[in-house]
C-alpha cells in the first residue's frame, strides 16, 4: 500500500462525523457529549456541569447551556472541519498519536496460543 492510500485510510478512520456530532448534541447535549467527541474538552466540561449543576443557582445555569446549546447547533459543522484539518495536518507532518490514529501498530504483547485453537490454526496457516 503506498503512502497516499496509507494516509487517506488513516484520515478515513479518525474523521469526525456530522452525523454523530449532531446525535450527540440531541440526545447528550446538556452533558457536553458533543463537545467532548468534537474535542473540545474545556468546554465539554462546562457544559456538563452547567447541565448538572445548572439547577442550583435559580435555574439560571440551564438557560445559559440551553442559549449555548443553540450556538453550538451552528457551530459544529466549523469545530468539524477544522477538527478533520488538524488531523490532516497531523498526518501530514507525521507527529499524529499512535493511540489515536494508529492502533493496529502498536506491539502487542504476544502470547502462546491454546494447541489446536483457532489462534494456533491460523498462527499454523501463516507460518
Amino acid at each position: 500500500m503506498d503512502d497516499a492510500t496509507r494516509q487517506q485510510l488513516l484520515f478515513e478512520a479518525n474523521r469526525k462525523s456530522t452525523g454523530a456530532a449532531y446525535l450527540l448534541w440531541f440526545f447528550l447535549g446538556g452533558l457536553g457529549a458533543h463537545r467532548f467527541y468534537l474535542g473540545k474538552k474545556g468546554t465539554g466540561a462546562a457544559q456538563a456541569a452547567l447541565g448538572l449543576l445548572g439547577w442550583l443557582p435559580l435555574f439560571l445555569g440551564w438557560i445559559v447551556l440551553g442559549g449555548w446549546l443553540l450556538v453550538d447547533a451552528f457551530l459544529i459543522p466549523s469545530i468539524i472541519r477544522e477538527e478533520n484539518l488538524e488531523t490532516i495536518r497531523a498526518l501530514d507532518r507525521g507527529t499524529h498519536s499512535p493511540d489515536s490514529i494508529e492502533p493496529e501498530t502498536r506491539a502487542i504483547p504476544r502470547s502462546d496460543p491454546i494447541p489446536g485453537s483457532r489462534a494456533d490454526n491460523i498462527r499454523k496457516l501463516s507460518s
